[in-house]
């Protein structure tokens, strides 16, 4: 009776263990998948790995009943079940038991060799390569990501070479082909994913080592002078690459695994479009790079205002071309015949073109504006219907639909390119500030038209760039019981006559309140600006 109740408990003994290893096995391949959140019981890995446990311990419960039912089933027939087991090892082949005992020999010898090379080998080497990459870099703020990076190295290889060991000793001890081809496939997808995943965070230490060595080495006139302009695309680069990574441990995955074995002939179209999409942003910044390149280095363009308004222009332009190859490449990638589908876009924008006809105006009206030469970036102009009261600004942007202004006031105007109307340029070569001062009708002009002089000569020195000249009288322009008004103007450059005008009528007061001369209020005196080319 002892001796049955030993045997029982070494077969429940057996069960636990084969239950516990594959409870193992599933764990250790989720920790390659995701280390992080199978040790954080809130995630939903984790809480997937629980109910697995709880589902093999309801497994492992069912067996035992089952066993202890047979068992019980013999002592209840009077049965020894010390006899009935030793009858059933006898009934099997003694070739058998001579390959198990090979077999358990072999499997011990390997499990001692993985023991010595994984404390003696693998932990030196690895030691010694992360102080070699911490010390090649020279970027201290990559010493705590390297150290992880090397730590989760370990612990894939080792994991590694216990599962392959598993693999082996599967074989070597004959047991059913099923098993061995099972455990070479998990062994398969352990490495897939572990090393895929090393990829992935090593892809961030890589990157961003050769974006401080690439800084270092940018001297003005080295190539790499224009790296800092494509430093905004890193993000994009390090995503990108780990897309491709997690396509790739897909892909290998998927091919292991026969019902699934046709998805991972979509990974190349994935990977394409991947870099599709990365390749396009990078042509897009060399365009705008070579564009302000070409706009700054060309001798036709003298002004500078004519750079401002061309180059955002061709970098849209380059823009769109660039982006319509990249939907052509895409299709071309996915195996669709891009040319029907451009055919019927050509129809439908044909169809389209007649009932946006307000559209095509603007373009056409933009093209014209840049052609004419009407106004650029930074002109000040008025710009509108004559019946109507026009809108006037700072031009701040020439798009290929609108023009965006900024009012002196401070808010934006954006006006359609089709309903611009007439412009009045202030910005072209020079303008006139004009100023009307009201006298009493009792004032001797020979007294006041020399302290106008004066006071325009002091603007003038003072203001060397922006008054181009001094400012000139233009007579009487009102005669009769209301107030005399006397006109001056003032040659100024483009944009400058409201400062100057402020600035003459202060100084214009200030003269006269010296002088004892009296000025009288007028509606008239209110700000008047033409241009005169």
């Amino acid at each position: 009776m002892v001796s049955d109740v030993i045997i029982i408990a070494v077969e429940v003994s057996l069960l636990a263990a084969i239950f516990s290893l594959i409870y193992g096995l599933v764990r250790l391949l989720l920790r390659a998948l995701a280390p992080d959140r199978v040790n954080n019981p809130s995630s939903r890995i984790a809480q997937s790995l629980q109910k697995f446990g709880i589902f093999l311990l309801l497994g492992f419960t069912l067996s035992c009943l089952g066993l202890l039912a047979i068992n019980g089933y013999i002592i209840y027939r009077g049965g020894s079940v010390l006899e009935t087991q030793l009858q059933l090892l006898e009934s099997v082949p003694r070739e058998f038991w001579d390959h198990l005992e090979i077999g358990l020999a072999q499997c011990l010898g390997l499990i001692l060799m993985v023991r010595i090379t994984l404390n003696f080998g693998v932990h030196r080497i690895l030691q010694k390569g992360a102080n070699l990459a911490k010390n090649l870099d020279s970027i201290q703020a990559n010493d705590a990501s390297i150290d992880r990076l090397f730590q989760l190295g370990e612990r894939i290889v080792s994991n590694g070479l216990w599962l392959a060991t598993a693999s082996l000793c599967t074989q070597l001890l004959n047991l059913p082909t099923q098993v061995v081809a099972f455990s070479y496939w998990l062994l398969g997808v352990y490495l897939a994913i572990a090393f895929g995943n090393l990829m992935v965070k090593g892809i961030p230490i890589v990157v961003d080592t050769l974006d401080y060595l690439s800084l270092r080495f940018a001297t003005t006139n080295s190539p790499l002078r224009f790296y800092q302009r494509f430093r905004y695309l890193i993000p994009a680069l390090k995503q990108s690459l780990k897309l491709i990574i997690y396509v790739g441990i897909a892909s290998l995955v998927f091919r292991y695994s026969a019902p699934l074995a046709w998805l991972s002939q979509h990974a190349n179209k994935i990977v394409g479009i991947i870099a599709v999409y990365f390749v396009v942003q990078l042509l897009v910044e060399g365009i705008n790079i070579t564009v302000d390149e070409f706009v700054r280095c060309n001798q036709h363009l003298p002004s500078a205002q004519r750079r401002l308004t061309i180059a955002p222009l061709l970098k849209d332009s380059f823009k769109y071309l660039a982006y319509f190859g990249a939907l052509v490449a895409v299709l071309s990638i996915v195996q669709v015949d891009p040319t029907p589908i451009l055919a019927g876009a050509g129809i439908l924008g044909i169809a389209v073109g007649f009932g946006a006809q307000n559209f095509v105006a603007d373009l056409v009206s933009g093209f014209l504006i840049l052609f004419e030469n009407y106004y650029l970036v930074g002109d000040y102009i008025a710009a509108g219907r004559l019946e109507e009261r026009p809108v006037e600004g700072i031009v701040e942007a020439i798009e290929l639909r609108t023009t965006r202004l900024r009012h002196p006031d401070g808010q934006v105007q954006i006006v359609r390119n089709g309903e611009i109307g007439s412009v009045v340029n202030y910005s072209k070569q020079y303008i006139y500030a004009t100023v009307d001062i009201p006298f009493a009708q009792g004032t001797h002009l020979a007294t006041v038209y020399p302290i106008i002089e004066q006071v325009g000569q002091r603007l003038k020195q003072e203001n060397p760039t922006t008054v181009l000249e001094e400012t000139q009288l233009e007579g009487l322009e009102t005669l009769g019981k209301s107030p005399i008004l006397v006109r001056t103007i003032t040659k100024v450059t483009p944009g400058q006559h409201l400062h100057i005008q402020r600035v003459l009528r202060r100084r214009l007061k200030d003269a006269f309140d010296e002088a004892n001369i009296e000025l009288t209020e007028s509606s008239q005196n209110s700000l008047v600006a033409n241009n005169r080319p």
